[in-house]
C-alpha cells in the first residue's frame, strides 16, 4: 500500500517541485492550496492545474482570511509591492506574518484526517527572501510541536513527518531537480504581483529568472515586455 503525503501546494515553482519529489517518492499525493487573502488569484488556478497533472488522490482548497491581518504587500493593497533584491538579507514587505505555521498547522490537520505520513512544504534556507519562516531551526521547532499534536502520533504511534526537500538547494539546484523529476514549470507562477505576465522585478521573479539562469534552462512562463 503506498504512503500519502500532504503538500503544501501555492502554485508555484518550489511546491510544485516538492509535488514531483513526493511523487518519486511512490506516495499517493494530496496537496492543500490556500486563498487567504492574497492580492492575486492566478496561484490558485495554477495549484489546481497542478493537482491535476499530478493526478492528485485529493486537492483540498481552504479559505481563510490572513488580510485581516494586513501588514504585507501580499495580502494588503495599499502596500505596493517592492522591487526585488534576490541577495537581501533583510525581511521584505512581502512577508506575511505566520502563514508557513498556519498553513502547516491546516496541514497537519489535514494529514491526520487522510492519514498521511508526510507532510510536504517548500521551504529554502539557501535562495530565500529573508523569510524567518523558512529556516530549518523554524521547521525543526514545528516538527516538535506536531508530534505532541496529534492523535495518529500521541495515541497511535504513527509520526507525520514534515518533509523538506528544498532546504539546503539553490533555486537552480531546484529548477533542476524539478526538470528532471519532470515538473510541469509552464503550468506555475511565482510574481508577487500576479499578473498573467510576471513582472520580472519582484523579489520572486527575480529569484526565479536567475534559478533558472542557474540551471541553464529558459522559464517557460512569460513575462513583462523587455524583462528578459
Amino acid at each position: 500500500m503506498r504512503e500519502k503525503a500532504v503538500i503544501l501546494l501555492s502554485g508555484g515553482l518550489d511546491s510544485c517541485t516538492c509535488m514531483a519529489v513526493a511523487q518519486e517518492a511512490g506516495c499517493e499525493l494530496y496537496p492543500v492550496s490556500f486563498v487567504y487573502g492574497q492580492r492575486y488569484d492566478r496561484e490558485v488556478d495554477c495549484a489546481k492545474r497542478i493537482a491535476a497533472h499530478f493526478h492528485a488522490a485529493e486537492h483540498l482548497i481552504i479559505e481563510t482570511n490572513m488580510d485581516a491581518i494586513g501588514g504585507s504587500a501580499v495580502t494588503d493593497r495599499s502596500i505596493d509591492v517592492p522591487e526585488g533584491d534576490p541577495d537581501r538579507t533583510d525581511i521584505p514587505l512581502t512577508y506575511v506574518p505566520a502563514r508557513n505555521l498556519i498553513f502547516l498547522s491546516y496541514g497537519l490537520g489535514f494529514a491526520e484526517r487522510v492519514g498521511a505520513a508526510h507532510l510536504y512544504i517548500g521551504v529554502n534556507s539557501v535562495d530565500y527572501s529573508g523569510y524567518p519562516d523558512c529556516r530549518p531551526e523554524f521547521i525543526r521547532q514545528f516538527q516538535a510541536v506536531a508530534d505532541m499534536a496529534t492523535a495518529a502520533a500521541t495515541e497511535r504511534g504513527k509520526r507525520i513527518v514534515v518533509e523538506t526537500p528544498l532546504q539546503y538547494l539553490s533555486k537552480g539546484e531546484i529548477i533542476a531537480l524539478g526538470t528532471r523529476l519532470g515538473a510541469p514549470y509552464e503550468m506555475t507562477t511565482s510574481c508577487y504581483n500576479g499578473g498573467t505576465e510576471a513582472c520580472g522585478v519582484c523579489d520572486s521573479c527575480r529569484l526565479r529568472l536567475r534559478g533558472f539562469a542557474e540551471a541553464g534552462r529558459r522559464d517557460p512562463i512569460p513575462y513583462a515586455a523587455g524583462v528578459r
